[in-house]
């Protein structure tokens, strides 16, 4: 995997096909947080912003997949997935309650090609909650390269014990907002245009990626803050569990 990505206008989609993911690693952070770093065999090397389909089956050979953004650098040997344990979520619940290290899952990726980063165009990425793992995969591949000067990350949660990844994403110079305590100098609330919009100068992409209530706020501010509609990159989702 040491081959120099190509610009995102050059790259092909490519066929991905269903196979196994060993959990190698497995850790709870929060009380609805897991984390699974996994082997997947027969690997493609994935581009930051992509995601995995994770399959599960059930003996009567029912089966529900859900889709989760890989958190990991291209360069990791393993896949990391953060997945958010919601209420009733048959295959989050599985994930955080019931799989262990060394247990296979049916793995099928990287799948996606829009929301996806190729590594040399400045950007500004606007996320929330969950939505930070495209944002810590970008990052993590940025400090790869020596690049992290093209990217302005700014990640959001209601608190500090609500945002994944904080003190990796502090570290790496991103804006921490919260929205419902005050931290440092800054107050409680979601992100200004006051501070949104001095990241846009030099930049010709923005990716936003949360929650469907947070990402219509993001969208919203970056176009205010006058970033090109066309230039805006948004993956949404919502608690399909």
């Amino acid at each position: 995997m040491t081959d120099a990505p190509l610009p995102i206008e050059e790259v092909q989609a490519v066929e991905t096909a269903w196979t196994t993911g060993i959990v190698i690693e497995k850790a709870q952070p929060t009380d609805d947080l897991v984390q699974l770093r996994v082997h997947v065999q027969d690997r493609i090397r994935h581009r930051p912003g992509q995601h995995y389909l994770i399959r599960l089956r059930a003996p009567d050979d029912y089966t529900a997949q859900r889709s989760y953004s890989v958190a990991s650098d291209d360069d990791d040997p393993l896949v990391e997935f953060l997945v958010e344990r919601l209420p009733d979520g048959e295959v989050s619940s599985h994930l955080y309650d019931v799989v262990e290290v060394g247990d296979e899952l049916e793995v099928r990726g990287p799948i996606g090609r829009w929301f996806t980063w190729d590594t040399t165009t400045p950007a500004v990425v606007l996320v929330g909650g969950t939505g930070v793992v495209p944002a810590v995969a970008m990052l993590r591949t940025a400090r790869r390269l020596g690049r992290t000067d093209l990217l302005r990350v700014v990640a959001v949660g209601r608190s500090p014990d609500h945002l994944p990844y904080r003190a990796e994403l502090a570290k790496a110079g991103a804006s921490l907002a919260y929205t419902r305590v005050s931290a440092d100098t800054r107050a409680a609330g979601a992100p200004t245009a006051d501070e949104v919009r001095p990241l846009l100068e030099g930049v010709e992409l923005a990716y936003v990626c949360g929650s469907a209530r947070f990402a219509s706020y993001a969208e919203t501010l970056l176009v205010d803050c006058g970033m090109p509609v066309e230039g805006i990159r948004v993956e949404r989702f919502g608690p399909t569990g």
